[in-house]
């Protein structure tokens, strides 16, 4: 749930951090409410599946708390003793809170806004894009955040694998569609014969109901 690293990756912006090399610590971190737990999805091993039960996040949260407060007593106790900031900030949970500044062009924005705010990224960095992209750019430049919203958040863009499958889908060709998908690594036979969605085939699926299709598997 790094959200910080998501934005660094993109390599579209000068950024300057706020640097706990130099500077103390910011004394928040993350905190999940207990709704916010999610199990591992099962076909996307960067990502999130279903919440878990409402008693397993309430106990996750609680333990939360008790090691965001511990990690940051550690933390103010080395300080105390004398510890190099560098030095001190080495247990610091990931989840604590950072500043940047972020400098891009709106070409670079708009992409990143294209990656980030679609359902099937990170729930925490598409909260960030969501605002950045329907709070400010939407304002700031109003005629081109419709544009992108036309031809790239309202689109339907499909690969080359897809787009094969698609095409035996809306001729009626059920059957052919799942051999195609098959073939194309969108879905996976099991050794008992049943079929497996691979994360490809899932992507695929959520994108047919746009076109006013439905997966055949």
């Amino acid at each position: 749930m790094d959200v910080w690293r998501q934005w660094v990756r993109h390599r579209t912006a000068s950024i300057n951090e706020y640097s706990t090399r130099y500077s103390i610590a910011i004394d928040a971190a993350r905190s999940l409410a207990p709704d916010e737990w999610r199990s591992q999805s099962s076909t996307n091993r960067q990502g999130s599946g279903e919440a878990l039960p409402a008693e397993v996040g309430a106990a996750l949260s609680a333990d939360e708390k008790d090691f965001h407060a511990a990690a940051r007593a550690l933390y103010e106790k080395r300080l105390e003793a004398g510890v190099s900031r560098e030095i001190a900030r080495k247990d610091l949970p990931l989840s604590t809170y950072t500043e940047a500044y972020w400098k891009c062009n709106l070409k670079n924005l708009l992409h990143f806004l294209a990656l980030r705010m679609p359902g099937a990224a990170q729930y925490e960095i598409r909260v960030y894009a969501e605002l950045i992209g329907r709070e400010i750019v939407s304002r700031w430049v109003p005629k081109a955040w419709r544009a992108f919203e036309d031809y790239e958040l309202g689109a339907t863009n499909l690969t080359a694998p897809e787009s094969a499958v698609v095409r035996l889908i809306a001729g009626g060709k059920a059957d052919e569609a799942v051999r195609e998908a098959l073939e194309r690594g969108l879905l996976r036979r099991n050794e008992d014969g049943s079929i497996r969605v691979m994360r490809e085939g899932t992507e695929l699926k959520a994108k047919l109901p746009s076109l006013g299709l439905a997966a055949p598997w």
